[in-house]
Formats: C-alpha cells, sequence, structure tokens
C-alpha cells in the first residue's frame, strides 16, 4: 500500500483538486444562473404573481430540452460553440462551459421546487401588506426555501461531480481521467478502485454537509 501511495499519491491528489476546482467553479456560475431562472419560473407560472404563459411555456420547454439530453452527447454537441466562446475544448477550461450549460437547468428546476414549497398563505400575507415583488422574493421566498435550496444545491453538486469524471473524456483532468486513462487503459485496477473510493468519499462529505446545514437553517 505504502508502495502504491509512493507511485499515484500525487497524481490521485492532483485529480482529486481538479474535480473539486471544476464541480466548485461550474456550480458557482450555474447558480447564479439558475436561481434566478427557478425564481422566474415560479413568478411568471400559472397564478404567479407575474404570471406570462409565454415566458414560461418558453423557458420550461428550454430547460426540458437541455436537460434531457444526457451530459455526454451535449458535452460533443456543443464543441463548436465551446470552442467559439472559451477558445479551446479540452482541458478545465474546455469542459467548464459544457458543466455549466449542463447544470444551470438543473439547478432552476431544484430551485423552482424549493421555492414552489413556500406557503402560499405566507406569500399572500406578504402581498397584502404591499410588499414588493423584489421584497418577496429575497425575504419570503428565498428566506422560506432555503432549506429546500440548500437540498437541492446538495443533489446538483453531486450530480456535477458525476458530470466532472465523464469530462475527462476531453483531456479535463481530473479523477474521472485518471481512472480511465490509467485504471482502465492502462490496466491499473487498484487506481481504478481508489479513484471510485475518493469519489464516495467526496459524495458522502458533501451530502452528510448538505443535510446537516439543511437542518440547521429549517429550525433557524
Amino acid at each position: 500500500m505504502q508502495q502504491f501511495w509512493t507511485d499515484w499519491g500525487d497524481l490521485i491528489w492532483t485529480g482529486t483538486v481538479q474535480t473539486l476546482t471544476m464541480t466548485s467553479i461550474a456550480l458557482l456560475i450555474s447558480t447564479l444562473i439558475g436561481l434566478p431562472l427557478g425564481t422566474l419560473l415560479v413568478l411568471t407560472r400559472p397564478n404567479g404573481r407575474l404570471a406570462n404563459r409565454f415566458v414560461y411555456g418558453g423557458l420550461s420547454s428550454v430547460i426540458n430540452v437541455i436537460r434531457s439530453i444526457p451530459f455526454i452527447i451535449l458535452l460533443f454537441f456543443i464543441l463548436p460553440f465551446t470552442r467559439f466562446i472559451m477558445g479551446t475544448t479540452i482541458g478545465v477550461q474546455g469542459v467548464l462551459l459544457p458543466l455549466i450549460v449542463f447544470t444551470a437547468p438543473y439547478i432552476a428546476r431544484l430551485m423552482e421546487s424549493a421555492l414552489l414549497e413556500v406557503d402560499r398563505g405566507v406569500i399572500e400575507a406578504y402581498e397584502a401588506m404591499g410588499i414588493s415583488t423584489r421584497k418577496i422574493i429575497w425575504y419570503v421566498l428565498i428566506r422560506e426555501a432555503r432549506s429546500s435550496i440548500v437540498l437541492g444545491l446538495t443533489i446538483a453538486t453531486i450530480g456535477l461531480i458525476g458530470a466532472t469524471a465523464m469530462a475527462g473524456l476531453v483531456g479535463a483532468g481530473g479523477l474521472g481521467d485518471i481512472a480511465y486513462q490509467y485504471g482502465h487503459l492502462r490496466f491499473e485496477p487498484e487506481v481504478m478502485y481508489v479513484t471510485i473510493f475518493v469519489l464516495i468519499l467526496l459524495v458522502q462529505s458533501i451530502q452528510s454537509f448538505g443535510n446537516r446545514l439543511a437542518a440547521k437553517l429549517k429550525k433557524a
């Protein structure tokens, strides 16, 4: 075992850091896009505060179309667009855009579901007091749904880690790339097993942290 970590320890550590870097950057940008989109879906849906069936229908359809495409297919499908925007289609820089395009609509749906859990009576009470839509969004919808939002983002983060593993096919690095290049192509099963163990450890840690944070916010 000591010899294994001497040979492969640095590589696996680098892959873990790359995976966490891709996940963190893509999650941050996807949340900045997905949360407003989810809020817009709630506001423009039928009987919403800003009900508009054309905006809701169009946005909902676009989100559904993107979500219906598996990441590995989306990754190659938008290669020309990725090259145009990012200047490259390989490495971490080349995979960030596909990760964001894949994750943002997913987060939008998760945010929509979380916001819809807010008691309609609470919203109507604030509306009756003449509170503006902007303040209702920030101080009522998002505040009341923060526990569900955290759980949704936890789910999205775990899904994103899975997507970064597939991103190794375009040389993005990370644990998926190590498992494929060394564990599969070079017939090093020990490397494959360790990368799987590290991925399981990451997912378990993120899920546990998300559950605890959501429970704490629910009690607050």
